[in-house]
């Protein structure tokens, strides 16, 4: 794997974190559209900002040898990232309409 295609995933899972979520809870859901922007963005702000610890695209690859725990802590944070990106948007929303 490559780090483009690392990136690329991450981002997947946090669509696919964000739209799981609003599909079991009403409540924080913005329809397919809105929860896939929602977790594009949360995916890559939580990869981001928490990569820097180690688990970045650039580090699972490190000398040219895939680190197998570094990329499966990436794909928990990058789901999590899409599931708080869907929330904190929400919550905004909420804010703002108010």
């Amino acid at each position: 794997m490559t780090e483009t295609l690392i990136s690329l995933l991450s981002i997947l899972l946090g669509i696919i974190g964000a739209i799981g979520f609003g599909m079991l809870f009403k409540k924080y859901s913005f329809g397919i559209v809105g929860n896939t922007i929602a977790g594009v963005f949360g995916s890559v702000f939580f990869i981001k900002s928490f990569g820097r610890l180690g688990f970045n695209p650039q580090s699972i690859m490190q000398h040219g040898t895939f680190n197998t725990s570094l990329f499966i802590i990436n794909c928990i944070v990058s789901v999590l990232g899409g599931i708080l990106g869907l929330i904190i948007i929400k919550k905004i929303y909420n804010k703002l309409n108010k």
